[in-house]
């Protein structure tokens, strides 16, 4: 870890786009400004580990849930019409 002092009004720099600036020190807080792209996602530790907790739940799937998808989408595919391909043919007569 990368510790750094800084003052009121200092900023760092993590890489060309995000600038961190210390805006306001208070008793035992210190504000933060941060810039950065807007691509760049930004959050406080505590709701970025929440929203890791949230998609890994999420991305869970178990076997129950996998089979009751089955018997949905089976149903569902056995009642789309066939659609038959054109034969693949040479066209001569066309641009070369």
């Amino acid at each position: 870890m990368l510790v750094l002092s800084r003052k009121l009004n200092q900023a760092i720099m993590i890489g060309e786009n995000v600038k961190i600036t210390v805006v306001e020190i208070r008793e035992d807080q210190v504000r933060l400004g941060i810039t950065a792209p807007r691509e760049v996602p930004v959050y406080r530790e505590e709701v970025y580990e929440k929203i890791k907790g949230e998609n890994i739940l999420a991305s869970q799937v178990s076997l129950d849930d996998l089979s009751k998808l089955k018997d949905v989408i089976k149903p569902v595919a056995a009642d789309l019409p066939r659609r038959k391909n054109p034969p693949l043919t040479s066209r001569k007569d066309g641009p070369q």
